[in-house]
């Protein structure tokens, strides 16, 4: 908190205003009779903004900084805001939701670029929770402050523009250094998925879940008989749950295997799913289930990503997010226009039939390609592993528990009688170098006093020098 604050706030008030935007706009159009498959592509509308908002925020940062691109696309999102407000027509709104979506996909980018270069390595993974607690605590205070607003006129939308207004103000009073321009970055997504399958697996079917999820969850609950303020609670419960689930998870995953945790969630979040579908729907038994949902399917992002970055090099990494965030935002903007039509064709249950459906195809493909590569490598590993010479040194047979005490050590005597014997030849052969060099000087002494005749029965002193060898060699 100490080390960024004024990015923290901004993001707070950033995710807090568009979360609340996200809820209300589902909350007003079912109101007034719009059918849920509408509903649905506003938020698939909103993904591919962030998807094509990559380009323009790289071109951005890079011509004017990283300051008034923020101000800039900022700027822009509270205008769209706003311009809800002024007509009610569905197809300005399609344009306005992909419009937010490139924007906010800028503002996402000035945030976590300017994280990333100037976090110490030894802080990352702290600054990065900090940032995403932001995130989750934003989004959570605008569904609170929803709630106070039970007749969804347009007071909600002012409030969005104040929150996103405010959120300018931090970021641009700042006296931290401004971070370096972005540099170019080509990603290969299937590049990539030859190197981590399961990771981009487990993310585009986490982008399905999630954004299905943030864009008719609200749908779901009104359908469901909820008012305004229960629609609020249960989202914000759902949000909470995945916020409580992050720190605990990173614990977990650093003892289980990544791979097999998302699998396991995949189970969780399909069980949970096909009860919300089956039972009857309750304020009680609806805040429950969707608290617990919340636990595993917030967590199944950040497990992919962990384990994607876990086996790669540090090179790859930038790529590697890059890849993540694609696959998410496709999966997203995929899934909200399908499960919206699925739920205007069998009815607003139908959502959680279709996520149970989902985890349920999600684990087997997951579980084809773990097998896939348990056949290439026997032994795989949700790291990626580094030599050493202490594992090359004799000392790590004291270490090893297969290995008995008592053969550890005549192996350390064995290699240390190697070791003498080594010295005792180099000295040696260090010896007879210089008696060499010594001889060699003598004779060519001598031969400026007496030579001897062709024919001599005296060779010289050079003739009777062995050829010395080099240490090295002996």
């Amino acid at each position: 908190m100490k080390s960024f604050p004024s990015l923290y706030f901004t993001n707070l008030f950033l995710i807090g205003g568009t979360g609340l935007l996200t809820t209300y706009l589902a909350l007003y159009l079912g109101q007034h009779g719009v059918s849920t498959f509408w509903i649905g592509l506003l938020t698939s509308c909103y993904y591919l903004g962030l998807l094509f908002g990559s380009k323009l925020g790289y071109t951005l940062i890079k011509s004017v900084g990283h300051i008034r691109t923020f101000a800039a696309s900022t700027a822009a999102v509270t205008a769209c805001v706003a311009a809800h407000g002024v007509s009610d027509n569905i197809y300005l709104w399609l344009a306005l939701r992909f419009i937010v979506g490139l924007g906010m996909m800028c503002n996402y980018m000035v945030l976590e670029s300017w994280l990333n270069e100037q976090a110490a390595p030894e802080s990352r993974g702290r600054v990065f929770s900090f940032y995403m607690i932001t995130s989750y605590l934003g989004m959570v205070m605008g569904q609170y402050a929803l709630s106070q607003f039970p007749e969804l006129g347009y007071a909600p939308l002012f409030l969005v523009c104040m929150a996103l207004s405010v959120g300018i103000i931090p970021i641009s009073i700042t006296r931290r250094i401004h971070p370096k321009p972005l540099k170019p970055l080509q990603v290969s997504l299937f590049g990539y998925l030859k190197k981590v399958p399961q990771s981009l697996t487990a993310v585009h079917f986490a982008g399905i879940i999630n954004g299905s999820f943030y864009g008719l969850a609200p749908t779901f609950a009104n359908l469901s008989g909820f008012n305004a303020t229960e629609i609020a609670m249960f989202m914000s419960v759902t949000i909470f749950a995945g916020l409580l689930a992050q720190w605990p998870m990173g614990i977990v995953s650093d003892k289980i295997r990544r791979s097999v945790l998302i699998r396991s969630n995949a189970v969780a979040i399909g069980v949970i799913s096909l009860l919300m579908f089956i039972l009857p729907i309750s304020q009680i038994s609806a805040y429950v289930l969707t608290f617990l949902f919340g636990l595993f399917a917030f967590t199944l992002y950040p497990l992919s990503s962990a384990l994607a970055n876990s086996r790669v090099e540090d090179e790859d990494r930038v790529g590697v997010s890059s890849a993540l965030l694609v696959a998410f935002g496709s999966g997203a903007a995929l899934g909200s226009a399908a499960n919206a039509k699925i739920m205007a064709l069998f009815g607003h249950q139908a959502l959680y039939a279709s996520i149970t459906v989902l985890t349920i195809l999600m684990f087997m493909i997951l579980s084809f390609i773990n097998s896939k590569q348990k056949a290439e490598k026997p032994e795989p590993t949700d790291y990626v592993m580094g030599t050493s010479d202490v594992t090359n040194s004799p000392l790590a047979a004291t270490m090893d528990p297969r290995i008995e005490e008592t053969m550890a050590h005549e192996q350390l005597l064995v290699v240390g009688e190697d070791n003498e014997r080594i010295e005792d030849d180099l000295e040696d052969g260090l010896d007879e170098q210089e008696d060499a060099l010594k001889a060699e000087d003598g004779s060519h002494h001598s031969e400026n006093i007496e030579q001897p005749s062709e024919g001599s029965e005296h060779p010289s002193a050079a003739d009777e020098q062995p050829v010395a060898t080099s240490p090295i060699t002996k």
